[in-house]
């Protein structure tokens, strides 16, 4: 399995020369390439990536808003999401069910509802290519099944938006909003999972100093036992 980050940037205003682009995920499996979101900055600009399908963890503009001029492949989604993008003009529609694997061009995706919008319900995807087994999370405040979703994967890729501030709100007794990057390192820790990649980053990270916040990354990673990092817009991973 062939992992490449397209895009690492967050739905902010701040961009980098590492962080230009809304995340996104291409995996790539014996010559078969999924692209995971697509945001608004992947508007008509999908060309450049020829991916043979797409897999939207969400509605929100920064990861399906890419797609309102349609697609030349099928589009994987949940039922929530599609809601989010009916007037999109896509053709070739398929809805993904919560903790139902699916397999796409030989990969295995599993969608996991996870805590992080009221308006735009949000999934992460364990993702399977031969025996290598990922995680794929760009938005979270919190996994409900996450002890299913984590155990035996060889990679956690998760969600940048804040290194050790939650960034969480609440309306009645529903939170939306993000988890930290330290919190995420202790939930691999306990599940036994040894390496962790952030993407989706926030302002903190692509504005800030990635010299220095990256080896903060890094210093909370050994910590917990985790080889942690933060992802950047080409940044390529071979998991064998």
């Amino acid at each position: 399995m062939k992992l490449t980050f397209l895009g690492t940037r967050g739905y902010i205003d701040a961009r980098s020369r590492r962080h230009r682009r809304h995340s996104a995920l291409l995996v790539s499996y014996k010559n078969r390439r999924i692209m995971i979101d697509c945001g608004s900055d992947w508007e008509r600009k999908l060309t450049r990536v020829v991916p043979h399908a797409i897999f939207v963890t969400h509605a929100h503009p920064d990861h399906a808003w890419g797609l309102k001029a349609g697609a030349d492949c099928p589009v994987y989604a949940t039922q929530e999401s599609w809601k989010g993008m009916a007037g999109f003009p896509i053709d070739d529609r398929h809805a993904v069910s919560p903790r139902d694997p699916l397999q796409v061009e030989g990969i295995v995706f599993e969608a996991f509802p996870v805590v992080h919008s009221l308006r735009a319900p949000a999934v992460g995807y364990r993702i399977r290519a031969g025996r290598v087994v990922v995680f794929y999370v760009p938005d979270v405040i919190d996994v409900p099944d996450r002890s299913d979703a984590l155990t035996g994967i060889r990679l956690f890729i998760g969600d940048g938006a804040s290194l050790t501030r939650p960034l969480v709100r609440r309306k009645g007794n529903k939170l939306f909003g993000h988890t930290t990057v330290r919190a995420q390192i202790g939930w691999c820790e306990q599940a036994g999972v040894d390496r962790a990649i952030f993407t989706h980053c926030g302002s903190e990270i692509v504005a800030g100093d990635e010299r220095v916040l990256g080896s903060k990354v890094r210093a909370m990673g050994r910590t917990h036992g985790v080889e942690a990092e933060i992802a950047h817009d080409g940044m390529e991973i071979v998991l064998r």
